[in-house]
Parts: C-alpha cells; sequence; structure tokens
C-alpha cells in the first residue's frame, strides 16, 4: 500500500479496494445490493438476516478493527425481507485514531461487492428542543463539520474510478427513501416519533459543552453525532443511493442551569431500548425499496 505521503482520497488504490471486496466474496453466497451500517447498540439489527454467513473483521486483509463498545467487528451477509445485504455491526470513528479515508473505506469495497443503496444508522444527541430521547430522525441533510475545517473524506489524490474530483453533496440522502421510511414509520405506529431534520457530525470522543451545543444549534443543526457523514460522503462519490437514521439517544445540553454529562453507556441503553423500532422500520424500508 501506498505511503501516508502520497495516499490518494480513499487511503488505498482501486485494485486494492477490488482485491478486498474479491476476498471476502469468497467467504459468503450472497451478492449484496443493500449496505447496512449500524451505529452504536443498534446491530442487533443483524439478527434479523436470514441465511447469514458471518465474517469478522480480523479475517480481512487490510481490513481495519473495531474498538468501540457496542461495535462488535463483523460483516454479517444474508437475506433481509427478502433483499441480499451485508451489514457492518460495528463501524470505525474518526477518534478511534482513523484517517478519515479509513473510515470510509468499507464503503468503496461495499460497492466493488455490488452494493447499490447505502443505508447508515447512527446514535445522536438531540440538539433541537422540539427532540426526545428516543426519538428517531431521518436525516434530510448534513453538515461535515470536521470536513469544513479541513478534513474532509475526500482529501487527497482522486481516482475517477472512485468518482468525480468535485462531487455534489447537496441530494446526498435519497428523497424517494426518506419519504418512504415516514409513511412506514406511520403504518407501524412510530409517527410520533420520527423526526426529520439535520445532523451534524464533530470528531469526538468528547461530548459537546454547553457552548458547543449551543453553536451547533446555530449552525442549523437537529442532531450530532461522530459517525456517518464521511461515509455518506463516500457513498455519494461513488454514486451509492443513501439513506440516513438517528437515534436520540439523549439531549445535549443548552442551559447551563440544566447541565447534565453524558455518558456512552447511557447511549448504549437507551439504542438497546429503541432499537427494536428501529430495525422494523429498516427491515420494512429494505423489503419495499427497489434495488
Amino acid at each position: 500500500m501506498a505511503s501516508m505521503a502520497d495516499m490518494s482520497s480513499s487511503g488505498y488504490s482501486y485494485e486494492e479496494i477490488q482485491s478486498i471486496a474479491t476476498n471476502i466474496l469468497t467467504h459468503t453466497k450472497h451478492q449484496p445490493k443493500v449496505g447496512i451500517i449500524c451505529g452504536s447498540g443498534l446491530g442487533g439489527l443483524a439478527d434479523m438476516v436470514e441465511q447469514h454467513d458471518t465474517i469478522n473483521y480480523s479475517q480481512i486483509p487490510e481490513f481495519p478493527a473495531s474498538t468501540v463498545p457496542g461495535h462488535e467487528g463483523k460483516l454479517v451477509f444474508g437475506l433481509l425481507q427478502g433483499k441480499a445485504v451485508v451489514l457492518m455491526r460495528g463501524r470505525f470513528h474518526y477518534y478511534e485514531g482513523y484517517p478519515m479515508w479509513k473510515v470510509a473505506m468499507p464503503v468503496r469495497v461495499m460497492k466493488a461487492m455490488g452494493v447499490t443503496t447505502l443505508i447508515v444508522t447512527n446514535a445522536a444527541g438531540g440538539i433541537n428542543p422540539d427532540f426526545n430521547t428516543g426519538d428517531i430522525m431521518i436525516i434530510k441533510d448534513h453538515i461535515d463539520l470536521p470536513g469544513l475545517t479541513g478534513e474532509c473524506v475526500l482529501i487527497g489524490k482522486n481516482d475517477r474510478r472512485f468518482g468525480p474530483r468535485f462531487p455534489a453533496t447537496v441530494d446526498t440522502y435519497d428523497e424517494e427513501l426518506r419519504n418512504l421510511a415516514k409513511q412506514i414509520s406511520v403504518e407501524l405506529g412510530y409517527g410520533n416519533i420520527m423526526r426529520e431534520g439535520v445532523y451534524i457530525m464533530i470528531g469526538g470522543p468528547t461530548f459537546e459543552t454547553v457552548a458547543e451545543s449551543r453553536l451547533l444549534r446555530t449552525f442549523g443543526a437537529d442532531a450530532v453525532g461522530m459517525s456517518t457523514v464521511p461515509e455518506a460522503v463516500v457513498a455519494k462519490h461513488g454514486g451509492l443511493r443513501t439513506f440516513g437514521v438517528s437515534l436520540i439517544t439523549d439531549m445535549v445540553t443548552l442551559d447551563y442551569d440544566k447541565v447534565r454529562n453524558t455518558t456512552h453507556e447511557e447511549v448504549l441503553e437507551v439504542g438497546r431500548r429503541r432499537a427494536g423500532d428501529l430495525q422494523k422500520i429498516v427491515s420494512n424500508l429494505v423489503g419495499q425499496m427497489t434495488v
């Protein structure tokens, strides 16, 4: 692989991504069309997959390792609502020490395996005061705060086989899938907890100060997290249709008189309580979408 000094935008050459994808596909009978990245505490979606093949990240040459509690570090292939899928049961984060190109590298691999639609889920802090802990927010847009400050996932040399040098990101999250998810949520009886809004990514691993939370709200963000955006940007760069959804696991503090400390354990606990609802929504979305 290339040295750190001359890394391409992905960190891996086009040929290396193809090789990794080919290696992975030798471990499964499935040819996935839908890729799903499971956020903190949301890996249980993989339990709904039928005829599954499971591959540990450690079995895959050149694949990173997931180090965060709630992220198991496995690829799960199989059928979800009759459609061939691959799930990442554990993602990679910038705050783990990985460069952005490595955080989003699995999306390149999914594209090379034949995936055409990407679903990204995450646990997020609610910024919009109209939100509540346990709400589910469909992502209609994002703010790439690391990207705006010099850590865009696409920085570096660009290989046009991955995508264009200057991709437009105004329509990263597919409107048809967003509308379908809203319809499904109402049909399942989740209309009262379903939201739609703007997700902002921070680098982490610290949760926000009061002043930072106020700033993020001023920017126009409805929820904040430490993932998803690099993956969505690379998916858009590669021409994948993308749907994103956040489980609001806590509410950020906007008032100095109501300061409370958020913990990762609390995030996982809310994820466990609400995960089944989100899994039903995503499962039905996969079943009803065209691929």
